[in-house]
């Protein structure tokens, strides 16, 4: 008899003879004939798995580089043991795959848009979740972390972003310059239909520069 202590993040399966006997919960446990027995243990805690730079073309011609995550995590230790030699690799392809199909159906201006990334996050957990569920594996979520452009094209994107925000600001400053033309032209306009408003201003700059002004009796100031 042997005693074995199985951890609260981890599950342990027994094999005598090479068959599968128990699974083993956290807590301590006796087990018969140890020397017959092989261990297997299994960490059902929450990972994440990432597809990085994975290059796609768009569904009109563009290259883009995606990088994709997936939270998962064992639900059947001893399916995630048994099914496959290697079932990460695995997990690690199926989400390649539904993250090439995701993104080579839309075209370019839709995966720029937040909705189209949004879109493509929403239809990778699925394809993904049937998959690994054979394995053992629970997926929680999936989803879209990075979607750059490649080379030169991403040059260009940049450098068009760039003329677009001169465009705005040079739109800003011609509203800023109409908007003082026009008050100017309202304010000539309030001078003109009334010469004392004019009087008064050209008192009150004199008055602000030190100058002296000499009004006619009409209380305008004399014409040259």
């Amino acid at each position: 008899m042997a005693k074995v202590t199985v951890q609260a993040y981890e599950r342990v399966l027994l094999y005598r003879d090479g068959a599968f006997e128990r699974e083993l919960e956290p807590g301590r446990h006796t087990v018969r004939r140890i020397w017959r027995v092989r261990r297997e243990p299994v960490d059902p805690r929450l990972r994440q798995l990432a597809v990085a730079g994975q290059e796609i073309f768009t569904a009109d011609g563009v290259p883009v580089r995606v990088t994709a995550v997936l939270r998962w995590q064992v639900a059947d230790p001893r399916a995630f043991v048994e099914r496959a030699e290697d079932p990460t690799e695995l997990l690690h392809v199926a989400l390649q795959l539904a993250v090439r199909d995701a993104v080579g159906r839309r075209e370019l201006d839709e995966l720029l848009r937040a909705e189209g990334r949004d879109a493509v996050t929403a239809e990778l957990a699925d394809p993904v979740r049937a998959e690994a569920a054979e394995l053992g594996i629970a997926v929680q979520s999936a989803a879209v972390r990075d979607l750059v452009l490649v080379g030169e094209l991403r040059t260009a994107l940049g450098e068009t972003a760039l003329e677009r925000q001169r465009g705005k600001a040079a739109l800003e400053r011609a509203r800023g310059e109409a908007a003082a033309l026009r008050s100017l032209a309202n304010s000539a306009k309030l001078l003109d239909d009334h010469p004392a408003l004019a009087t008064l201003r050209l008192v009150q700059t004199a008055a602000d520069s030190g100058a002296t002004v000499v009004l006619t009796p009409d209380g305008l100031p004399p014409r040259r």
